[in-house]
């Protein structure tokens, strides 16, 4: 098998530079809300689903306690969220939007309307790519799972 060695041929460098356009054209717009691109996610989810579990959320946004803790920390500080503990021991935290974090949903869809307008691909082609990104992100963490094979 001949494999191509060309930088413009490569899966991983198409997808790292579409990434890294995608989260600088949010990031620009963003900061003029005072959010940061994991604020936005994060807020993403809780729009969608309010008060979920750290754990939970770890696991939608993919990130792990070392990003997640601190990330949650600084948006509790700006009154994005509160944290609350649950349960008869409060070891269950759940993380549920203010008013300030509800408040912000309106702004974030003019960005993303914005943003989405300034791509020149239309509807069914950004369905598609969001498709295909998701079965890839799928597809290579179940190939990684099995490359790295049984544990000792």
């Amino acid at each position: 098998m001949q494999t191509d060695h060309q930088l413009d041929q490569q899966l991983c460098f198409a997808l790292y530079t579409a990434a890294k356009s995608a989260t600088s054209a949010y990031r620009e717009s963003l900061g003029e809300i005072g959010l940061t691109y994991t604020q936005y996610v994060t807020l993403l989810a809780l729009w969608e689903r309010d008060g979920r579990s750290v754990s939970e959320l770890g696991e939608v946004l993919h990130l792990d306690s070392g990003t997640l803790s601190p990330l949650l920390k600084r948006m509790a500080t700006t009154g994005l969220i509160e944290r609350r503990r649950e349960g008869d021991d409060g070891r269950r935290v759940t993380i549920h939007l203010t008013e300030t974090g509800r408040g912000l949903q309106s702004r974030v869809n003019d960005i993303q309307a914005r943003l989405y307008d300034a791509v020149d691909m239309d509807a069914e082609e950004l369905a598609m790519l969001r498709t295909l990104a998701r079965r890839f992100f799928e597809s290579i963490g179940d190939a990684r799972d099995g490359l790295e094979g049984p544990t000792r």
